[in-house]
């Protein structure tokens, strides 16, 4: 199985993200936003610390 196939199995469809932009709450979906850019933060940040140790 290719990575391309591998990767598009696991994000959703264009309908079920308009379903939820439609039926959620703008607030809630900054806040799953935020949290994952917070994540991303993180991750990026550990990668720059793991960087200088070597």
């Amino acid at each position: 199985m290719s990575n391309e196939t591998d990767h598009n199995r696991h994000e959703p469809s264009d309908s079920a993200i308009a379903l939820f932009l439609q039926d959620s709450d703008p607030d809630q979906l900054t806040d799953i936003l935020v949290a994952a850019l917070d994540e991303a933060f993180r991750i990026m940040e550990q990668d720059i610390r793991t960087e200088t140790f070597h």
